[in-house]
């Protein structure tokens, strides 16, 4: 697979990411189990977001070097940052997956930090190989473009349907098999995910959150992959906007959390992004649309669900005092 990245770019990519790792981990031992507040996730997301613009900044400095051409720097490091937009706008679904997850297991606020920096490595881990897969089948099969176009198409065009209901995770396949393969305790112990019950070694609760979570980014990197194939093709790009989006995910869970009922119509947004992207992919022989119109695209339609979101999100409250007025 070819990239435009040099060899000394990808070992500090590395580097960077084994860095943030620690850092999370060590200060996660420090604080200990503790539920995180809007101020402390918001200063987080700031600083992994700060983190990815710097990183482009350096990938930008890179490509120039390497090539001479500062229009061949901007076109690259536009394809990054329209693929770290793209997958942290998906990864928005994801989150509001995970409140479902941990609203249903009843987990205290205190214990979710360590489930999703848990389930933030195996996604790294995962995803990494699903992009060196993918590039490697795109690289050999050029066909499969169209493949992964009609599988976003048809994925939005489903989030566009299921937006507004409320998943169930009673009927969840994955749920049922794990009750049928572990047993699984009724109550937490600490932030464990094996316990002692009449003498018996069984899991938490606790352990079947991180299941679930595990098998829900597995779920979203289907979806979300495909996508930034559409803006590159390059490995390097299409691995590091993913992980920079993903190193940012514990942090911009409770940040949404937080503010959840808000955004309440994004789902649709993003469903139009998905389908976007997906006929970008499947018109990639005949229309090149620019990577800068695609960034334009997914900003706009981003911002003017938000606004919606918010602007139904206060209207509704108006009008139920009214109504109470009125009666």
């Amino acid at each position: 697979m070819e990239t435009i990245a040099p060899l000394w770019l990808w070992a500090t990519f590395v580097g960077i990411v084994l860095v943030s790792l620690f850092i999370d981990f060590v200060v996660l031992k420090k604080q200990g189990a503790h539920a995180v507040g809007m101020r402390e996730a918001l200063n987080w997301s700031l600083i992994w977001i700060a983190l990815s613009f710097v990183f482009n900044g350096l990938f930008w400095w890179a490509v120039r070097n390497e090539t001479g051409s500062v229009a061949i720097a901007n076109t690259k490091s536009l394809e990054f940052l329209t693929g770290y937009l793209i997958e942290k706008s998906l990864a928005v679904d994801n989150i509001f997956v995970f409140l479902m997850i941990f609203s249903y297991f009843a987990v205290p606020p205190q214990f979710q930090k360590r489930v999703l920096m848990i389930g933030i490595i195996g996604a790294i881990v995962l995803r990494t190989i699903m992009i060196l897969v993918g590039g490697w089948l795109l690289q050999q099969f050029h066909w499969i473009l169209y493949l992964f176009g009609a599988f976003l198409v048809i994925t939005g065009i489903k989030m566009w349907w299921a937006a507004g209901q409320e998943p169930d995770l009673h009927d969840n396949p994955a749920l049922r098999l794990l009750r049928k393969l572990i047993p699984v305790s009724k109550h937490y112990d600490g932030e464990k995910f094996w316990t002692r019950e009449n003498g018996a070694r069984i899991a938490t609760p606790l352990f079947m959150v991180i299941c679930l979570v595990a098998v829900t980014d597995v779920i979203f990197a289907v979806d979300s992959i495909p996508a930034i194939f559409a803006i590159t093709s390059d490995p390097f790009i299409v691995l590091t906007s993913n992980v920079f989006a993903i190193l940012g995910l514990r942090a911009m869970y409770f940040l949404l959390a937080a503010v959840a009922n808000k955004f309440h119509l994004l789902n649709y947004g993003l469903a139009v992004i998905l389908v976007f992207i997906g006929v970008k992919m499947c018109l990639i022989d005949i229309i090149k649309i620019p990577v800068l119109a695609s960034l334009g695209v997914i900003i706009g339609v981003l911002a003017v669900t938000m606004l919606l979101s918010v602007r139904t999100a206060t209207a509704q409250p108006r009008r139920a005092v009214a109504r109470k007025s009125d009666d």
